[in-house]
């Protein structure tokens, strides 16, 4: 015991000082200033740039929200409705261009810009107006949203309608040319008598359309299904290019790999034009782009033939699709419509006069010969191709992209045909 001077407690006997009751610092009393302060400002840390992040997606959400024309004011100038009311002279009877099942379209001018424009106001009194105008909005939104070099000539993207979104109007750039339909069915009554399509337009305007179907499955942000595409929303510009417009029964498509319970689509109720609508929706099938390549085969078909698909002659247990498929291939030239025949025989027309040497008659008429055969070999590959897509099983028919191409070889090809000289 002698010179441990800090001993203490034990047995009387000893005499040694009692023993102090405050207790050694333990180790694990050591590591909480160690451990849970750097701890502490690690999660505090974490806190603050969660909260940082989350601050700036509220300041980008307004990016997704409706799209206005303030959004891009270069691209879409800003209208008023005061203007929209001067330009169409107050919506005049004498400015209607046009009556849909939901409201009616009126040719304006507008004021501030001298741009000519149609404005298609929506009758709020007719039922399910309202949810078309809000899903044609959805359908444009998205497609404006997809990319705005569809301004800056986009290729493909040009062949879709422009839409600006004005309060409860939808104010569009106007058609020169109007629709499709009545350059397909010229009626006397209304002056359309003399419209006529040759063939090289009729395959621009097909591949136009097939172009801007393409870029609504593949390239939107959301991938759309136009539900309704038929010879009077596809609309001609003054250079005769088509555009695909009307999107008030258009669908959007879920991801299926984002979530599998859902349907595939919004909505899996029938829609369309009678004639177009793809036979699976009427046996209620879901909504899908395979139904708006149904649509296309239907309206490449009236396209070539001139036959409408609700025409009298298919009422009868026959459809256009039928019709079409008997005479194929043998007897295509049998049912095309008659001006691109009356077009192929106008190069054979009376343009020698009686007194021209036997050879160059001769030379003449094989060329027609040729011609003739060319023009058919041009009709057959359309015809294959609308068939193809207006199939009655949806897993046979071929894709837009590959439409696409298809149309654009058959009108390259048949092009470089009548442009090669015929060699005697």
């Amino acid at each position: 015991m002698l010179g441990n001077d800090k001993l203490c407690g034990g047995i009387p006997e000893l005499v040694l000082p009692a023993c102090s009751s405050r207790k050694p610092p333990s180790s694990r009393g050591l590591l909480v200033p160690k451990v849970i302060i750097p701890l502490t400002s690690a999660i505090a840390l974490i806190i603050a740039l969660s909260c940082l992040v989350a601050a700036r997606s509220m300041m980008k959400k307004p990016r997704d929200g409706p799209l206005t024309s303030s959004s891009h004011n270069d691209s879409y100038p800003s209208i008023s409705y005061s203007e929209l009311v001067e330009s169409t002279n107050g919506f005049s009877v004498d400015n209607l261009i046009g009556l849909g099942s939901f409201g009616s379209v009126y040719k304006g001018l507008l004021s501030s810009n001298g741009m000519v424009v149609a404005v298609k106001v929506l009758n709020l009194q007719q039922q399910g107006a309202s949810k078309s105008f809000i899903d044609e909005c959805r359908a444009l939104r998205s497609v404006l949203k997809a990319g705005l070099e569809i301004e800056e000539g986009g290729g493909r993207r040009d062949h879709l309608y422009h839409y600006l979104l004005v309060f409860l109007f939808l104010v569009f750039n106007f058609m020169e040319k109007g629709s499709l339909d009545p350059w397909l069915h010229p009626r006397e009554d209304d002056g359309s008598q003399s419209k006529t399509l040759s063939l090289i337009q009729r395959l621009n305007i097909a591949i136009d359309v097939a172009c801007a179907l393409d870029y609504l499955h593949k390239d939107c942000e959301t991938p759309i299904v136009h539900c309704d595409l038929k010879p009077s929303n596809v609309l001609l510009d003054e250079y005769m290019v088509a555009h695909v417009g009307d999107f008030g029964l258009a669908s959007f498509l879920f991801e299926a790999s984002n979530n599998h319970s859902k349907s595939q689509t919004i909505s899996a109720r029938l829609k369309g034009s009678i004639g177009y609508i793809p036979p699976e929706y009427g046996m209620g099938g879901q909504v899908s782009i395979l139904g708006d390549i149904y649509s296309y085969g239907i309206l490449l078909l009236e396209m070539f033939t001139g036959k409408r698909p609700t025409d009298e002659m298919f009422k009868v247990g026959l459809s256009i699709h039928q019709f079409t498929a008997m005479a194929f291939p043998d007897r295509v030239m049998d049912i095309v419509d008659t001006s691109l025949v009356l077009e192929a025989d106008e190069d054979n027309d009376d343009k020698y006069s009686n007194d021209i040497q036997e050879r160059a008659i001769a030379r003449y008429k094989d060329k027609g010969r040729v011609k003739a055969r060319r023009l058919e070999e041009c009709l057959i590959s359309v015809m294959q191709i609308g068939l193809s897509c207006s199939t009655v099983s949806p897993s046979e028919r071929i894709h837009m992209n590959v439409v696409v191409n298809k149309m654009t070889a058959i009108r390259d090809s048949y092009l470089k045909s009548t442009k090669t000289k015929f060699v005697t």
